[in-house]
């Protein structure tokens, strides 16, 4: 399974809760879509350029490890979420959530950072894809809020927080700090001024993401430490790369034995 895929550390995570987080290695897609050393790559999109047929067999190599096949969202870098357990046309949304068994949750990225959340006491799962834009505008708050509707309670809800851009290498513009800080002064301490390029910051996406998340109340959460850009070995990167493919993180409650 190493070569496709690896289950996220997540120390309170209880045991009818599934989770996965794919690799860039381990599958049928060719360069610039492979491994990042000539073999088959494991791209899990298909609106980023790569062979329909290839996406489709990638897909069917994952479905071994899911009890169903997830529901792919087409990622707008905005905040709506997604219930899986009624009928969408419209597939535009940044997360999605359910409390049904075996209805797998899942967002693809290649830099931007993949959210896992769970309630496991009322079976509740919910993934997002945070980038700095949605994460500016509220999509994690927003996927806890449908998450609550839903009957969760945030002293329940456990997060994990999978593969993204690393901190020494997420560079931005002032304009996205000063939007930060306007909103918590705390987010002053995520970003590192370049020493090089004026008016450029490096920004540490997941101690802004766990900012936002302690701020709605969130005391349970893991993950974080991993650099897209850095690890090529392990992870497709849009800043590193330019075109490429995109892993998937997954998140479902599985049905009662």
């Amino acid at each position: 399974m190493a070569d496709r895929v690896f289950i996220p550390v997540w120390p309170d995570l209880p045991s009818h809760i599934g989770v996965l987080s794919t690799l860039r290695n381990g599958g049928v897609s060719q360069a610039p879509y492979d491994d990042g050393s000539g073999s088959g790559g494991f791209n899990l999109a298909a609106h980023v350029g790569d062979r329909v047929e290839d996406v489709l067999r990638n897909r069917a190599l994952l479905a071994q490890f899911l009890p169903d096949s997830p529901i792919w969202l087409n990622q707008v870098h905005g905040t709506r979420v997604l219930d899986l357990g009624s009928k969408h046309a419209d597939l535009n949304a940044d997360a999605c959530f359910t409390n049904r068994a075996n209805v797998v949750c899942a967002v693809q990225t290649a830099d931007c950072l993949p959210v896992l959340f769970c309630d496991a006491t009322t079976n509740v799962v919910a993934a997002a894809h945070a980038g700095w834009r949605g994460l500016l505008r509220g999509v994690l708050e927003n996927t806890l809020g449908m998450m609550l509707k839903a009957g969760a309670s945030p002293d329940h809800v456990s997060v994990w927080l999978g593969p993204a851009i690393g901190p020494t290498w997420f560079e931005v513009g002032a304009e996205v700090r000063t939007q930060f800080v306007d909103l918590d002064s705390c987010a002053s301490a995520a970003f590192r001024a370049s020493e090089i390029r004026p008016e450029k910051f490096y920004a540490d996406i997941y101690q802004l993401a766990r900012l936002r998340l302690q701020r709605a109340g969130i005391r349970h959460i893991h993950g974080g430490g991993f650099c897209t850009v850095s690890e090529p070995e392990k992870f497709f990167s849009y800043r590193r790369d330019g075109v490429t493919g995109r892993m998937a993180s997954l998140i479902w409650s599985k049905a009662p034995l």
